[in-house]
């Protein structure tokens, strides 16, 4: 079976190397992005999360660095993802990002971070119920960079309010949220009734139970669903210890990966691909209906944004065995 390639949304890391490292360099990002391009991943955006002003900007430097200088790179980094500092910093929304650097959205960070680099950035995670998050999401859409709900408190209406200001997905949705909130009044319900919002899912078991995803996608229905990784440094990679910005994770033999120092996820090992086959084997979806939500989806998507900086996606498949495993990923247009 051929297929489209798949595109993730949000990667932290592969194979061993950290994207948030501050020090990545052009042959460690060929080396995980070889390894992705082996899980029929062909295009991503490269995820940095929440730090202090100064940090970020040295991570977003060793980055996009490491993506002019290295072989795949360009290829298949098509921008950036920011995933904070613009979060919640109360203890559940917070994830395993600092909270004591999280801040209300300002639109220079944002500004300074792309004036020191040619790499885009596309996406922009927040929580909308922060202090001038309408004002903010309107300045990226004017830039043409998408924004996504996450890691937020959000209630139905200001869902609704971040959505009409330019507001275009929901980051890992059920994630990133306490594990007790008000039965129906809260941010999962409030982003899967926005009809206007396409919704991103990390399909790996942990993050969501699958009979609960099940239940989500029928809620937002196959055209506004996504397949994303979340992926950090140990996903393709041995059980052991990792790092991941600042902390130090470790990945146990059932590929759940935690911070040993804090409660909770701490990122995924989760490869595309699974998220394909889990959809598939869990009853979900068909298999062109999964690869549909790790591709054609995404490009839709992302299309818009791509158009207005004069970026093409780059021609890419996969061919898929039988029993859904990849084969081969390829660009017919690129020497690789």
């Amino acid at each position: 079976m051929r297929t489209k390639g798949l595109t993730d949304l949000q990667v932290n890391g592969f194979a061993g190397v950290d994207f948030n490292s501050g020090k990545l360099t052009a042959s460690e990002l060929d080396h995980a992005l070889e390894a992705m391009l082996a899980t029929g991943v062909t295009a991503c955006l490269p995820t940095l999360i929440t730090a202090a002003p100064d940090v970020l900007l040295q991570r977003i430097q060793a980055l996009d660095n490491a993506i002019q200088h290295s072989r795949l790179g360009r290829l298949m980094c098509l921008g950036l993802h920011i995933e904070g500092p613009f979060l919640n910093p109360q203890q559940g929304f917070a994830g395993c990002h600092p909270a004591s650097v999280m801040t209300a959205p300002y639109t220079s960070l944002i500004d300074d971070l792309q004036a020191r680099i040619p790499t885009p950035i596309l996406l922009v995670t927040l929580a909308p119920e922060l202090s001038g998050s309408g004002e903010f999401i309107a300045a990226m859409k004017v830039r043409n960079i998408l924004t996504a709900i996450g890691h937020s408190d959000c209630n139905f209406e200001t869902a609704a309010q971040a959505t009409s200001a330019g507001a275009s997905l929901s980051t890992h949705l059920g994630n990133g949220l306490p594990q007790h909130m008000p039965k129906l009044d809260n941010p999962l319900f409030a982003q899967l009734a926005e009809d206007r919002l396409i919704a991103c899912f990390i399909a790996d078991g942990f993050h969501i139970p699958p009979l609960a995803l099940k239940v989500m996608i029928r809620a937002k229905g196959i055209s506004r669903s996504v397949l994303v990784t979340d992926a950090v440094s140990a996903a393709a990679a041995e059980t052991g210890f990792y790092h991941f910005a600042d902390m130090r994770i470790e990945r146990h033999d059932n590929g759940m990966v935690r911070n040993p120092n804090g409660a909770g996820l701490a990122g995924s090992t989760l490869c595309l691909d699974q998220a394909v086959r889990n959809l598939v084997t869990w009853g979900i979806t068909s298999f062109e209906e999964a690869v549909h939500m790790a591709s054609g989806n995404v490009e839709a998507l992302l299309a818009p944004a791509l158009t207005a900086r004069g970026i093409k996606q780059p021609v890419s498949f996969i061919e898929w065995t039988s029993d859904l495993f990849i084969r081969k990923a390829a660009f017919p247009e690129h020497d690789t």
